[in-house]
């Protein structure tokens, strides 16, 4: 009798230990970046740089064989121009990206060039330790250049010619 008293107190020990162990542990990845307008159309972050809140944004992952899009999933900036996405499954060898959308900032929606997309690594098999993923920031730029942003650009050409 107290051996099959030890049996099952041992089972009922032994037995939630192995479930916890074969199950897959759920840590999703956080993507986090910034959508940025571009007054001066510079095409990146200068001191004349605001964020945008509200502005849409889509993490694609494609087959790196078939470019078929596998996966989709969308985010919204917050009123810093953050917007973060949640993503629960590895994506091992898939091309993820981080895309703009639409701008709801009424003079700020043209998207800059080579700024519309941000590469972002969503496998635990890479080496990085932490689960959190950071995207390039991404902008759109006004259609007129703000007035002041000669001088904005022009400070980036002095810390050129210190070199």
């Amino acid at each position: 009798m107290a051996s099959s008293r030890v049996a099952l107190v041992l089972f009922m020990c032994v037995l939630p230990a192995m479930i916890a162990a074969i199950r897959p542990e759920k840590n999703p990845f956080s993507v986090k970046g910034r959508v940025f307008c571009d007054p001066c159309r510079a095409t990146f972050e200068t001191s004349a740089t605001t964020y945008i809140a509200g502005a849409e944004v889509i993490l694609q992952c494609t087959d790196r064989a078939t470019n078929e899009v596998v996966y989709t999933k969308k985010g919204i900036t917050d009123s810093t121009g953050t917007y973060i996405i949640t993503v629960n499954e590895d994506h091992k060898d898939q091309v993820c990206n981080a895309k703009l959308v639409n701008s709801n900032h009424p003079t700020c929606n043209e998207a800059a060039p080579g700024r519309d997309a941000a590469r972002v690594i969503l496998t635990g098999y890479n080496g990085i330790a932490s689960n959190n993923r950071f995207a390039n920031a991404m902008g759109y730029m006004t259609r007129e250049v703000a007035s002041g942003c000669a001088d904005v650009l022009k400070q980036y050409q002095e810390f050129d010619k210190e070199d």
